[in-house]
């Protein structure tokens, strides 16, 4: 199954990441362009005003005279005024305790008292930049000094306030601002698509990796990446590549090994069927004159009898445990009665009255399974039950309507087989492996001489069916095993 990118995924944050360092910058370079031109405007219009302001008092400093009247602060102020060329400057002169503005009765609320005071010290010229109603004013406070005979300016006590608009320098600080918000977006696309571009060369290589391991999940070892550059990215796909190199020769090698292995018990096992064969007739024989046979010999006889029986049963195991192994194992179908066949089960070794069954009715249930498999199915589970439950053992079988599968519209019939005994059950620890080949857990059950593949051969006949098997303990005590088969339709001809 295909993985779709999440909403977190290394795409997104690449991109998001970019995004927000280009945005940084972005609003970073913004703000210092920004300050830094707002600082040069405005400090540009400063010098203007200052320098404007001087050179016109300097000019009209000469005609005044001491102490000036009234009118003459008046006439002081309306030619500073003069000098602006756009005629918005507003001017006012103070002397001690009189004052004149270039406009009557202006009442200069931007003058404010500290900037006032600071003008009648011996500073220069002082400005402040005021901000009335929304609007932006520079205010300029130049007093007037006269030079003495030692070189030194002397204060008259005469000052100058000028009142500047900065409308032209708002106006070009809102047109710095306006830029700057029009490039952010454009910047925010740019990094956005620098961004997929890097996440796309970056992504390609983890995307090859993420296939690539995929593949080798799938079982296909010869899966190689092609290695590019000498980043770390190439780096990684060089050792994936020694890795699958290094996973590939362990997986043959093992893979060697375990046929080897199959190899040697089919071959033990097909080799022991014949000396098996004629120790059996042997001990056959010896069972019928064991009765007249001293106790000691009889005992003897009948040991070497039963391990013999356990001999063969064990080598058969394994020859079908081989089969299965090497995919000889297959199916022969045929139309049965389910019913009828695990009765038959039950007679043929004599455990009809050790099973309490509860089966559906003759001809009830039939289906198209292996007869002979599904023997072997029943009679392990019943053989289990016996020898490590204790009685009752129940034995049930009936029908299950299901959903048809692979998205079939209808449904399809299976076969539920359940055997359950009231034994001490089956210990937590043991569960996951219950169908394992050899295992035994002797310290739950009584020890046996069973040889560990019975219940692994009933999987496999199962699983050759398609159905599954799974073992459980009961809510009220013993082991519980429950066999499902599918049982397909039976053909037109077979229902005839």
């Amino acid at each position: 199954m295909r993985h779709r990118l999440l909403p977190g995924g290394l795409r997104i944050r690449l991109v998001a990441a970019f995004a927000l360092v280009a945005a940084l910058a972005a609003l970073s370079t913004g703000a210092l362009t920004f300050r830094e031109a707002r600082t040069g405007i405005l400090q540009q219009s400063q010098d203007t005003v200052i320098r404007l302001v001087r050179n016109r008092i300097d000019t009209l400093a000469w005609g005044l005279t001491f102490p000036p009247t009234q009118q003459d602060l008046a006439a002081l102020a309306a030619n500073v005024a003069e000098a602006d060329p756009t005629r918005q400057w507003r001017v006012m002169a103070t002397y001690r305790g009189l004052n004149a503005t270039s406009a009557p009765q202006d009442p200069f609320t931007e003058l404010t008292p500290a900037l006032r005071t600071a003008a009648t010290t011996h500073t220069p010229t002082v400005f402040q930049r005021v901000t009335v109603a929304g609007r932006s004013d520079l205010v300029v406070g130049m007093p007037i000094t006269f030079a003495s005979a030692d070189h030194k300016r002397a204060a008259t006590g005469l000052t100058v306030f000028v009142v500047v608009p900065q409308t032209a320098e708002q106006a070009y600080v809102q047109a710095l601002v306006s830029a700057a918000e029009r490039a952010t977006l454009p910047a925010l696309v740019l990094a956005v698509l620098l961004a997929l571009l890097a996440a796309r060369g970056v992504l390609r290589p983890v995307r090859d990796l993420r296939q690539a391991t995929r593949r080798i999940a799938e079982g296909r070892l010869d899966t190689r990446l092609a290695v590019q550059g000498s980043d770390e990215l190439a780096d990684l796909s060089h050792t994936f590549n020694e890795t699958a190199a290094a996973l590939e020769e362990s997986v043959a090698e093992l893979r060697r090994m375990e046929t080897k292995a199959r190899r040697f018990a089919a071959d033990v096992s097909h080799e022991l069927r014949t000396p098996l064969a004629a120790m059996s007739v042997v001990t056959d024989i010896l069972d019928e004159d064991a009765a007249g046979l001293d106790p000691d010999t009889a005992a003897a006889v009948r040991l070497i009898s039963q391990e013999t029986a356990n001999l063969a049963r064990l080598v058969e195991d394994l020859m079908e445990i081989s089969r299965f192994d090497a995919g000889a194992a297959a199916l022969h179908l045929d139309d049965i009665d389910l019913a009828e066949s695990v009765q038959r089960t039950l007679i043929a070794r004599g455990w009809q009255n050790h099973v309490d069954t509860r089966l559906p009715e003759p001809a009830a249930l039939r289906g198209r399974v292996d007869p002979r498999r599904l023997d072997v199915v029943v009679a392990n589970l019943i053989a289990n039950a016996l020898r490590h439950g204790a009685p009752p053992v129940r034995l049930s079988l009936h029908a299950d309507p299901r959903p048809a599968r692979d998205g079939a519209h209808g449904t399809e019939r299976w076969a539920v087989i359940e055997v359950q005994d009231t034994g001490p059950g089956i210990p937590e620890n043991v569960l996951p492996h219950i169908f394992d080949r050899f295992y035994k857990s002797d310290t739950a059950r009584t020890r046996t001489q069973g040889s560990g593949l019975g219940l692994a051969i009933t999987a496999e006949n199962v699983h050759l069916h398609g159905g599954t098997i799974r073992a459980a303990n009961h809510p009220h005590g013993g082991a519980q095993f429950i066999v499902e088969l599918p049982l397909p339709e039976l053909r037109e001809e077979e229902r005839s």
